[in-house]
Order: C-alpha cells, then structure tokens, then sequence
C-alpha cells in the first residue's frame, strides 16, 4: 500500500525514475522476482488493515484506503480485530453525560 493515498490502488500511477509509466502488472512481477521477503501484495494490502484497524481508524475509512466496496466486507473480513469497541463506547458515553 502507499501511505497517505486514497482510493484503490489501481487509480495510482506508478512512474520509473525515468518518469515512464509502469503497468501495475510489471510492478508486481517485479516484486516477485526481487523482493527479499517473500510476502506478496495481497498480505502487504491485510497487514496494512490490520494495522489501521489496531490503531483504532474507522471502518469507513479502512475500507476505502483497501478498495473494499462496502464497510460490511472490511467488518467480515477484519471485525475480528476490533477489540475493546465496547469499552470504548461506555467511557465515551459516560463522558458525554458528565
């Protein structure tokens, strides 16, 4: 994922550093050939989620930083790790009614 971009992916060009545009296609063969970790794009793509999620962002904007096309499948896939919402939610209400 690139950090600090919205919108899927698919809609952020990539440029080589002689300013030719790359084919999102060459950028990933690209990765499988090179890179020293061996994780694809696709686990690049759920560890960002995850951690977005972690760090307590919204569902809403998680989905649309991942391209899902409705929250209901970021919950599906990554409700599991929204630990502590009720908690949350209790001390903002308590708050509230101070």
């Amino acid at each position: 994922m690139i950090c600090g971009v919205s919108g899927k992916l698919d809609d952020v060009p990539v440029f080589s550093f002689l300013g030719e545009l790359i084919p999102p296609d060459r950028v990933s063969q690209a990765w499988r050939t090179s890179a020293k970790v061996k994780a694809t794009f696709h686990a690049l793509r759920h560890t960002h989620a995850s951690m977005l999620i972690r760090a307590g962002v919204d569902v809403l904007t998680v989905s649309k930083r991942i391209g899902h096309s409705s929250p209901a499948i970021t919950l599906n896939v990554y409700g599991h790790l929204m630990r502590g919402s009720d908690e949350r939610a209790a001390a903002a209400i308590a708050e509230a009614l101070r």
